[in-house]
């Protein structure tokens, strides 16, 4: 996995990101000592194309969202092309992150999921890692090796929420059993609601900062498809 640190220039922003910004500077530390930490990991091959201008303005929400639990870093890990998969460093600025993603294109590939899911398990080793995002659309690779994965992040207790584009019967049954394994999630990404898709990726976010207490009363006030994300998680 290599790493995609290059030095960052900011665009503007909105007033919201920058208040958040602002107070999020101010916040005391977790009580491990850091704040949450989110891998955001995308499928950038060719059949993400369309809806890639999508993904790259969701995660503002997830930010908004964990401000009063103490912030969230969160690090962008994508794959396209013939074996590329490379990881940003660890951010905790909303605009750098969206300049990453704005930097990406998708290229034709097979996926690549298996190298995600190790990459989340050596990260974990190093730093706790509160919860992993994973959106794409397909998966071309031998599901045992994904299962093996995706056992390791279970037993480091990292949840992974998958969010399934498209219909492809394949991906769907995968994408459900590496969320059932892992006491994470897997839910519907659909551009045609992007507000709810939004509200689902916050919900995510507020667990990686604040844990399952703060996912729930989170759930519970939303309701909706959050509720139903939250009742997922516990197997209800």
């Amino acid at each position: 996995m290599s790493n995609n640190d290059r030095s960052l220039r900011v665009p503007s922003s909105s007033t919201e990101v920058d208040a958040f910004l602002n107070k999020l500077a101010d916040l005391p530390a977790a009580a491990d000592g850091g704040r949450g930490r989110l891998m955001f990991a995308l499928d950038a091959t060719a059949s993400r194309e369309a809806t890639w201008l999508e993904a790259t303005h969701i995660q503002e929400q997830m930010f908004v969202e964990t401000a009063a639990l103490g912030g969230l870093e969160v690090q962008l890990v994508y794959y396209r092309g013939i074996g590329e998969c490379k990881a940003s460093r660890w951010l905790s600025d909303a605009q750098a992150l969206m300049e990453v993603m704005q930097k990406v294109s998708c290229d034709a590939g097979r996926t690549q999921i298996a190298r995600v899911l190790l990459h989340a398990v050596a990260q974990t080793e190093k730093v706790r890692l509160g919860a992993l995002v994973f959106v794409g659309d397909c998966m071309e690779e031998n599901l045992e090796d994904l299962l093996h994965a995706a056992g390791q992040l279970r037993l480091l207790g990292v949840p992974v929420f998958l969010f399934h584009e498209g219909n492809d019967p394949v991906a769907g049954m995968a994408f459900a059993k590496i969320a059932a394994l892992t006491k994470g999630a897997c839910c519907k990404f659909d551009t045609s609601s992007p507000a709810q898709l939004r509200s689902l990726l916050a919900a995510v976010a507020v667990y990686a900062a604040g844990g399952r207490k703060a996912l729930t009363e989170y759930g519970q006030r939303q309701g909706g498809a959050v509720l139903q994300l939250t009742r997922q998680m516990s197997g209800d």
